[in-house]
Formats: C-alpha cells, structure tokens, sequence
C-alpha cells in the first residue's frame, strides 16, 4: 500500500498512484468472462491461450490509459479542484506527476495498448485494428466530450461490455469456430450493466460539483433517489440476464437454478449490503468505500459468471 503523503513528483509510486490499480477490476471482468466463453464453445482443443494473455494486457494497458486521460484532462479543465473534489486524490491536481510528463505517459501508454494489441491481427485478421483504434479514441472521447452529455453510461456497455467480451471470444477461438455468438453478445450487455455501477457511484459521489460544472452525467439527470435505484437493479439485472441466458428453459432447470443461486449469492449479498451503505452515506468522501467495495463487487459477479458458463 503507497503512503499518498510526500510523493516525489513524477516517481514511480506517483504512476503507480496515476495509474488507479483498483479500476483494473472493470478491465478485467469483461475478458475473464469472453474467456470464459471460448473455453465453452471451443474446448481446451480448441481454446488458444495467446490470445487470451493479448486481451487482457491490452485490457489493462487501455484501464490505464483512460485514467491517465481522466487525470490529466480534468486537471487542465480545473475539475481536480483540491478544496471541492470528493473522489480520491489525483496526479496531476496533486503535483504528483506534471503535466508534460503527464502527456508522455499518455502517448506512451497509448503506444504500449497497441502493441499489445497488434498481434491480434494474426487471430481475428485485420478488422481488430479498428476495434483497437476505436478503444484508444473512445478513451480520449469519454473525459473529453461525451461525459459531460450524459453519454459515459453508454460508453460502458460498448467498451467494458459488448467490445470486449465478444473480441475476446472471438480472437481465442479458431478460424472455424470464430463468429459472432448471441449469447456472448447477451453477456456482454449482463456485464457491462454492472461494470456500470462503477460509473453511477462516481458519478453519484460528485453530482453537486458535476452540475456546477455543467457535466450532465445520467446521475445529474436523474437525481439522488433514481440514481440509488439505478445503482441497485444495475446488478439485479446483470443476475437475472445470465440466469435467463444459460438456464432458462434447459432440462435440470432447479438443478442449474439452485447452482445460480449458490454461485451468485456471494455478489448479491455484496451488493445490496454496498447499495444501503451508499443510500445511508448519501455524500461526501466516505462514499469512495462505495466505490472500492463497487470495485471488489464486480470481481466477485465476473468470477461467478464466468464459472457458470463453464458448468452450464
């Protein structure tokens, strides 16, 4: 654990600070389950554990990236302001890291997702370096331009969701086995609605300075009471959506309901304990906890997901 106090500017616990580990939970759970996935459609005959390692590192190469991102541009629009920011710390507003070495990091680590990346070409053909063009532009276009409409929400599910979950799948799999499956694409819409909670509680812990700031996040639209809501069925649904996917309708269907129900009890007893610590809190910086516990949520729902799809 890195003391936040006397950071050396631009020192690699400042990167390590920048760099926001806890977020890597979003970048992960999308792929941990697409693996999932190509691991139940191809078999382990089947199943090609280069690409696999290739999207996740690019995974966490881009989680990185964006934060990075977030940091700098916040920084230069004055949305880090020390005196009023809720959320945790940041590099840039800090000192920690300065803005010109801030821009390397971001050209860098940009540089580094790619590379990442590119390899990929050699198991899902070209198309993927439009898919990983489009990750890297989104990410410069989420802090940039579409947050303050409303739109971040929106970004999750393309890129913590649907993208990453059905490309995964997609480039681990074989050439003959290699096609755009429904249930994936189901998965990620499961998925990204819950690595949406993460959004809805940043959002919800800075609506006050996001509305003065004229950022209109879909917290700011739909104010206190709906955005508890929100953050509550958010998770509900990403249950009731793979349940409905994988069991509904098969034989042994009490069987398989019964193994739901032991397998994501953990996540939602998690869960509705976070969503009322979070309606009990309602503001302030003790809402990070939220966000942390948010964090770990989403680790625990991706890893009984990506379970049931293998014994399903």
């Amino acid at each position: 654990m890195i003391s936040e106090n006397n950071i050396k500017t631009n020192s690699l616990a400042a990167w390590i600070l920048a760099a926001r580990p806890k977020t890597l939970t979003g970048a992960m759970v999308p792929v941990m389950i697409g693996t999932a996935w190509a691991w139940k459609i191809g078999g382990s005959g089947q199943f090609r554990i280069v690409p696999a390692v290739l999207c996740f590192l690019f995974a966490f190469l881009m989680q990185i990236d964006s934060n990075f991102i977030n940091d700098y541009f916040d920084c230069v629009r004055g949305n880090d302001d020390r005196a009023t920011r809720m959320g945790p710390r940041r590099a840039c507003s800090e000192g920690w890291i300065t803005l010109p070495a801030m821009r390397t990091g971001l050209a860098v680590t940009s540089l580094l997702a790619c590379m990442a990346g590119l390899p990929l070409v050699f198991y899902g053909g070209w198309e993927m370096i439009g898919v990983g063009a489009a990750c890297v532009l989104f990410a410069f276009l989420y802090t940039t331009f579409f947050s303050y409409l409303g739109l971040g929400d929106v970004l999750v599910l393309v890129f913590f969701g649907f993208v990453p979950m059905t490309f995964t799948t997609y480039v681990i799999l074989p050439d003959h086995l290699q096609a755009v499956c429904a249930d994936v694409i189901l998965s990620g819409l499961a998925c990204g609605l819950v690595i949406d909670t993460l959004l809805v509680v940043n959002n919800y812990r800075d609506r006050d300075n996001d509305r003065r700031d004229g950022k209109r996040t879909l917290v700011v639209h739909l104010g206190e009471r709906r955005a508890e809501k929100l953050y509550q069925w958010l998770g509900v649904l990403g249950i009731l959506l793979m349940y409905n996917l994988l069991f509904v309708g098969r034989e042994n269907g009490f069987l398989y309901c019964v193994l739901t129900l032991i397998l994501y009890a953990p996540y939602g007893i998690l869960h509705g304990k976070t969503s009322a610590l979070m309606m009990r809190i309602k503001q302030g910086r003790d809402l990070n906890i939220i966000l942390a516990q948010t964090a770990r949520n989403m680790f625990v729902y991706g890893l009984s997901t990506a379970l049931l799809i293998l014994v399903s």
